[in-house]
């Protein structure tokens, strides 16, 4: 079959930041290019003064200077200009929302490419602006080919989405197996991790954002002994810092940011993942998948999203209700002390991983959906 050009759209990308959605339009690009697709992306970032191209595996990156941001929705004058002509090389326009600007971009450029949305979350915290953004938002849904959610629970808990069932898909977020002991230096860096924190204790990997819900965490380890560290950086860090110092907590470690070879390690050291999200702003969780695929038992909280899709409460972990301080206390308690538990929890999450999270499986079934929104256009 003669090759696919996707234009995906979204507003960053690895390697100018790094996030989970990052890592998914990483990941696909990666994956769809072994099947043949032509991939290019374009973004907006503040690193890049002038437009620049770059190459990274699995895809061409357009990155364009960021003119300004309003409610964390970046804005660029170049790439309004530049838009159409990026649509006319592609075969189908791949997006990533929320990003309004994106919307723009499709409803004022008229773009006629065949488009498909894939919708991470909805907008949570502002209220007030999404009244005035709703009917930009309704017009560019309404203009795509496809609409695609993470995991049944979004698609079937989001009310912006339940008005587009008639044209959704569910097409779960995956990442990809990499050996995982690697080579000596790897070795290294897990040993000096071991030394400095154990090889036993709870662990968060995030950027600490206000909908991560690590307070919660954070009080309900009072009176307790076991060990948790949290790796990342973000706006609620010194925040956190001086509840952690306020509530006198000696058993928590603050790592700031990691590398890839670090994450590794803390996975393979740690014994359990916490994920205490306490809005629906976490509409998914890839570090949850991250934890599956290294056999890590999970508490996840309930907020019917993709975080109660990949972590099953009572198989691979526990769910727990959001912002219930009491309940995750009993859930860590229960994992700490149960060994056996946690470890068949851990294994049955890695099953769900080889089954349903894997980049490979995504990025198939992001092809046979290219080559079927293609098909119906050819026939329309």
């Amino acid at each position: 079959m003669a090759e696919i050009k996707v234009l995906h759209v979204y507003k960053t990308c690895f390697p100018y930041t790094q996030g989970g959605i990052e890592e998914v339009i990483r990941q696909l690009t990666i994956e769809t290019t072994k099947l043949g697709v032509n991939n290019r992306i374009i973004c907006l970032s503040p690193k890049c003064e002038k437009k620049e191209v770059i190459q990274i595996e699995g895809a061409e990156v357009h990155c364009y200077p960021l003119l300004f941001e309003l409610a964390s929705c970046g804005f660029s004058l170049q790439l309004f200009k530049d838009f159409k002509r990026h649509t006319q090389w592609a075969d189908i326009i791949h997006y990533q929302t929320p990003w309004p600007f994106a919307d723009m971009l499709h409803v004022f450029n008229r773009i006629k490419t065949p488009s498909i949305i894939t919708y991470q979350s909805d907008i949570v915290r502002q209220k007030y602006l999404l009244q005035i953004y709703k009917p930009l938002m309704h017009c560019f849904l309404g203009q795509v080919q496809r609409v695609v959610a993470s995991s049944d629970n979004y698609l079937n808990s989001s009310e912006v989405l339940k008005l587009y069932k008639y044209k959704a898909s569910v097409i779960a977020n995956g990442i990809s197996e990499l050996a995982k002991e690697g080579n000596g230096k790897q070795q290294q860096i897990k040993a000096g991790l071991q030394k400095e924190l154990g090889s036993d204790f709870f662990l968060f990997i995030g950027v600490l954002r206000y909908y991560k819900g690590l307070s919660y965490l954070l009080d309900a380890l009072q009176g307790a002994e076991y060990p948790v560290v949290i790796a990342g950086v973000g706006p609620e860090e010194e925040k956190l810092k001086q509840q952690a110092k306020q509530l006198k907590l000696t058993n928590i470690t603050f790592l700031g940011a990691v590398s890839d070879s670090e994450k590794e390690a803390l996975y393979q050291l740690a014994s359990v993942f916490v994920f205490p999200s306490c809005e629906r702003s976490e509409a998914y969780g890839v570090t949850l998948v991250e934890a599956s695929l290294h056999q890590r038992a999970m508490i996840s909280t309930e907020l019917q999203t993709g975080t109660s899709y990949i972590n099953l409460h009572g198989e691979t972990g526990i769910v727990v209700d959001a912002k219930n301080v009491q309940q995750l206390k009993v859930a860590m308690n229960q994992l700490h002390e149960n060994k056996q538990l946690t470890t068949k929890m851990g294994q049955v999450a890695y099953k769900r991983y080889k089954k349903l999270f894997t980049a490979q499986l995504m990025g198939e079934n992001y092809h046979k959906l290219y080559q079927e929104i293609l098909k119906n256009t050819l026939h329309d």
